[in-house]
């Protein structure tokens, strides 16, 4: 990505500490970074962490450098503003328009994407003043996060946590990649996501599985809470990656425990979005211990294999039988490759209309391609006939566009 202007604000909460590693992460990612704190984060963490680790200087007041105008030049000269942590009283003096120290300034000459990462007690999170003065942010253009839900500050826990640094990081690239704001336009819709790779166990050390690592279906998860919607999440094998902030995660194994959560939580969905790598086939009898290599000669173990039940399909006809009334769209995946029938797009064209999916997105696998890395490309299917090609990009920016065009659907099939 082009070498950008970030100003990271950072607000006087305990959480300040994690806003060392955003700077990290977004300076690491190659892109001209300044620290904005306020004075009471000062408290927290000293000057001298944020100036080295931006490689910039740190000031609070308007009464530094006045020369250069700071108050002004900072705010007008940024591609992009993340607040991390915006305490409650820093969202509350964002919305009223305060300009009482150099950050507040900063955000009302910007004329960038702003991003907003809360961080505070729950009560303070749940107060109708907070939930106003977000709501005044948003309607404004600003996008503020939903925060996590855990451990605040003494034994107290609840939303209100301050996401991840890396889940921060990630959804600022994701705001300069598309260079505008994310909508919040999925408030009240309840959204179903799988993810990840399904392990059929062979014995109890051995398994057939695959190479998905879950990231494209966790970043589709992500982008959908950030953008309003009230998102469970059912994640097979995902390699370790940490749960997205606002999200309900269902942790399963393997297919038939898969095909148990989705049936179990589709009934309240309004979309389902089926990223999930699920194993088309599982041993017939897995074995209750150990299968022995034994001595060479003795012959090899034969593993006989079952189909197991094709969860998307079984969804769409779910709702045709009308056991979903609220199911609006089905997304659904392909990992394909061409072969000496046809190519990529031949056999996903196919899947679509076998599937009976709304929409269907299509990546073609290989080495370095699609499992694995962290980019990703292809192509979106529509079921009335519209295809349009995912450009390469990052897997939030590839959910991202995906997420574009559910919301485009979800508006058309509305009237």
């Amino acid at each position: 990505m082009e070498r950008k202007r970030i100003i990271v604000g950072v607000a006087g909460g305990i959480a300040a500490y994690k806003a060392a590693t955003v700077v990290r992460q977004l300076t690491e990612a190659g892109h001209s970074v300044r620290v904005v704190p306020t004075e009471s984060a000062l408290k927290f963490v000293g000057a001298a962490t944020f100036e080295a680790l931006s490689g910039n200087p740190v000031h609070t007041g308007v009464f530094d450098d006045v020369h250069e105008v700071p108050h002004v030049r900072i705010g007008q000269a940024a591609d992009l503003v993340v607040v991390a942590p915006a305490t409650a009283d820093l969202l509350a003096r964002a919305a009223g328009g305060r300009a009482d120290d150099l950050l507040t300034a900063t955000l009302l000459t910007a004329r960038c994407p702003v991003l907003y990462a809360p961080a505070m007690h729950t009560e303070m999170w749940l107060h109708p003043a907070t939930s106003e003065n977000v709501a005044t942010l948003r309607r404004r253009g600003s996008v503020v996060m939903e925060p996590a839900s855990g451990r605040l500050t003494g034994a107290d826990t609840g939303p209100g946590r301050l996401p991840e640094a890396e889940e921060i990081s990630t959804l600022a690239q994701l705001l300069l990649a598309r260079g505008d704001a994310l909508p919040y336009d999925l408030a009240g819709v309840k959204v179903l996501v799988t993810a990840g790779g399904t392990r059929e166990p062979i014995d109890p050390v051995r398994f057939i599985g695959n190479r998905s690592s879950g990231k494209q279906g966790y970043a589709m998860a992500r982008v959908m809470a950030q953008r309003g919607a009230d998102v469970t999440l059912i994640a097979g094998n995902t390699a370790g990656l940490v749960d997205p902030a606002a999200v309900h995660v269902v942790h399963v194994g393997s297919a038939a425990q898969l095909h148990d959560a989705v049936s179990k939580h589709a009934p309240d969905a309004n979309v389902l979005v089926m990223a999930a790598a699920v194993a088309d086939f599982r041993p017939a009898h897995a074995a209750t211990s150990k299968i022995k290599k034994g001595p060479a000669g003795q012959g090899e173990p034969t593993i006989e294999l079952v189909r197991n039940d094709d969860v998307l399909a079984g969804a769409v006809r779910s709702r045709s039988d009308g056991q979903l009334p609220n199911m609006k769209a089905i997304v659904g995946f392909a990992a394909e490759t061409g072969d000496a029938n046809g190519d990529v797009l031949f056999h996903a064209r196919a899947k679509l209309k076998r599937k009976g999916c709304d929409l269907l997105v299509v990546n073609a696998v290989g080495e370095n391609r699609a499992f694995e890395v962290d980019h990703n490309d292809g192509w979106l299917l529509s079921s009335d006939g519209n295809e349009s090609a995912l450009e390469h990009g990052s897997k939030t920016v590839i959910a991202s566009r995906i997420v574009d065009a559910i919301v485009g659907f979800l508006r058309t099939s509305a009237g």
